[in-house]
C-alpha cells in the first residue's frame, strides 16, 4: 500500500483560498448590492435634510418607501401597474416577432441588405419620443399611440441584431452543407438558427428595458392609462411622496424585467458556450 505524501502549509493555504474565493463569488454580489442601496439612501436622506431642495419637493426615503408599500393595498395602483405592463407586453412582443421576420429576410438577401441600408441608418437613430407628437396627434390618449412610440423603439433593436447574426453565419459552414446538399430548410435549422438566435435574444433584452422606458415615457406625455399618467397625476396634485413611490414603482418593474429577461435569455441558450462560460467548472 502506498502511502500518500503529507499535506503541506502551502497546499492548505492555498486550497483555503480558494474556498474563500468560492464563498466570496457566491455571496459577493448580494453584500456590494445592499451596501450600494444602503449608501444610496443614506445620500438621499442627507440631501433631502441638508442639500437646498425643499422637502416639499424632495421628500425622505422613509416617507417614500412607506407609500410605495402602501400602494399595494389600493386598486387604482395595480390597475395602473397592469396598464403600463399590458402595453410594454404587446409592444415588446409585435416588435420583437417583426424584427425578427424582416431582420431574416433582409439579411439573407444582399440586394436587400444593400437596398434598404439607407433607410435603416436614417430611421434608427430617430429618438423615439420624437414620435410622441405624431402619436398623440394620430391616435390620443389611446394604447394604440403608446404602442406606435414602444414598438418605433424596440423593432430596430432586434432588426439590428438580427441582421448581425444573419451575417455572422460562417462562409466555410455554410459552404459545407452546400456541398453536402442540404435544403435551404435544413441549413436554416442547423446553421443560421444556432448562430441567429444569441443575437436575437440580445436584442429582446435590450429591448424589454428600453419597453418599459417608453411605455412609462408615453403615459406620462400622451396621458394613456398606466404608471406615468399616475405621475404626472400626482405630480399636478401637488403629493410628492405619492409621485416619487411611483416612480420608485417603475425602477423595480425595471430590475424585475431586467432579471427575468436574463434568466429567459440563459433557459433558452443553455446549449450555447456563452452561456456555458457562464457555468461553474
Amino acid at each position: 500500500m502506498v502511502t500518500p505524501p503529507p499535506v503541506t502549509e502551502t497546499q492548505v493555504l492555498r486550497v483555503a483560498k480558494t474556498v474563500r474565493q468560492d464563498r466570496w463569488a457566491q455571496v459577493g454580489p448580494v453584500v456590494l448590492g445592499t451596501a450600494g442601496v444602503v449608501t444610496f439612501l443614506i445620500a438621499w436622506q442627507l440631501y433631502a435634510q441638508f442639500g437646498p431642495v425643499s422637502n416639499e419637493y424632495l421628500p425622505y426615503p422613509a416617507e417614500v418607501i412607506g407609500q410605495f408599500f402602501g400602494n399595494f393595498a389600493l386598486t387604482s395602483f395595480w390597475a395602473s401597474v397592469g396598464a403600463t405592463l399590458w402595453a410594454w407586453f404587446l409592444g415588446l412582443v409585435i416588435s420583437a416577432i417583426a424584427g425578427l421576420v424582416l431582420g431574416v429576410i433582409i439579411g439573407s438577401s444582399r440586394f436587400l441588405r444593400r437596398a434598404t441600408f439607407t433607410v435603416i441608418e436614417f430611421l434608427r437613430p430617430i429618438p423615439s419620443v420624437a414620435l410622441i407628437p405624431i402619436a398623440a396627434l394620430a391616435f390620443g390618449p389611446q394604447l394604440e399611440a403608446e404602442l406606435l412610440v414602444i414598438i418605433y423603439g424596440c423593432f430596430f433593436v432586434v432588426l439590428i441584431q438580427t441582421l448581425y447574426g444573419v451575417a455572422d453565419v460562417d462562409r466555410v459552414a455554410h459552404e459545407t452543407t452546400l456541398t453536402m446538399g442540404l435544403n435551404w430548410g435544413q441549413r436554416a435549422r442547423h446553421l443560421v438558427v444556432p448562430t441567429l438566435l444569441p443575437y436575437f435574444f440580445t436584442g429582446v433584452r435590450l429591448s424589454a428595458t428600453i419597453s418599459l422606458i417608453l411605455a412609462v415615457s408615453a403615459e406620462l406625455i400622451i396621458g394613456t392609462p398606466g404608471l406615468g399618467q399616475s405621475v404626472a397625476q400626482a405630480q399636478l396634485n401637488g403629493a410628492p411622496v405619492a409621485m416619487y413611490a411611483l416612480i420608485v414603482t417603475a425602477g423595480v418593474l425595471g430590475i424585475i424585467i431586467n432579471t427575468g429577461a436574463k434568466i429567459a435569455e440563459r433557459k433558452a441558450l443553455f446549449w450555447h458556450e456563452s452561456v456555458r462560460a457562464e457555468v461553474p467548472a
